[in-house]
């Protein structure tokens, strides 16, 4: 691990070298290893350095949580071009998704990391609250805002409730990478999963449509592969997560 120790270290530098510790032990030994004086020793500080800058084992464990998730949020943008607003909302939404799906070593690392944290909170509360913000900003204002552009565009059912919606594909993506982390599942087959559950959101459009060849204009002119998919898995947007209430 590169190290940038002396005069000229900033605080924010030395910081956040201890993050890359807390994450470099967490992928090593796992999260129930990571401990003040275990990272002090990977980063090169002493474990007073490591408390300085994180009081508490939450402190610590949120810097490493929210350093994954930042990592996250710049693949996500960068898959959609950069610009999240000027996308499609259906893009974004199963980017978003599928993007909590293990499928290389850079999100394998990343959820493996963020499901043991999020057990953390079975049975720490400080994490739990921290959490439930957290989700909560993921199904009302990411997720749901990317459904209620489409509901106000008529592209898909305006009758269902964004923040529902966005709690039952959270929910879906997140059991999902559980198993797949476990080797329940295969990551392709989750992602498959994942966005047959975000297509059925748009079928609505189909069904009011009584026009067979307005219908089939459609059909072919909507995002190939995830049409593809609609039919391969109906029912499978009813796997179980975890057992975390979103």
């Amino acid at each position: 691990m590169a190290r940038t120790r002396g005069p000229g270290a900033t605080n924010e530098q030395r910081r956040d070298e201890v993050v890359r510790a807390v994450l470099a032990v967490a992928a090593a030994h796992g999260v129930p290893a990571v401990s003040q004086a275990r990272v002090a020793a990977a980063a090169g500080v002493s474990p007073g350095r490591v408390q300085h800058y994180f009081p508490t084992m939450a402190d610590l464990l949120g810097a490493a949580f929210d350093q994954v998730n930042a990592a996250s949020s710049a693949r996500i943008r960068d898959a959609v071009g950069g610009d999240l607003d000027a996308a499609p909302a259906r893009q974004v939404l199963e980017v978003v998704l599928t993007e909590l799906i293990p499928h290389d070593e850079a999100t394998r690392a990343h959820l493996q990391f963020r499901q043991s944290f999020t057990a953390l909170a079975l049975h720490h509360e400080d994490i739990a609250a921290r959490l439930r913000d957290q989700y909560h900003h993921l199904h009302h204002r990411d997720l749901g805002s990317l459904i209620r552009r489409d509901q106000a565009a008529g592209l898909s059912d305006a009758t269902a409730s964004p923040e529902t919606v966005a709690t039952c594909l959270a929910a879906l993506a997140e059991g999902l990478a559980y198993y797949v982390l476990i080797g329940a599942v295969a990551a392709d087959a989750a992602r498959d999963q994942v966005l047959a559950a975000v297509a059925a959101l748009y079928r609505h459009e189909e069904v009011v449509d009584q026009d067979p060849a307005t219908s089939s204009d459609r059909a072919s002119a909507a995002s190939g592969p995830v049409n593809a998919r609609r039919t391969e898995a109906p029912n499978r947007s009813s796997a179980p997560s975890r057992g975390r209430s979103m």
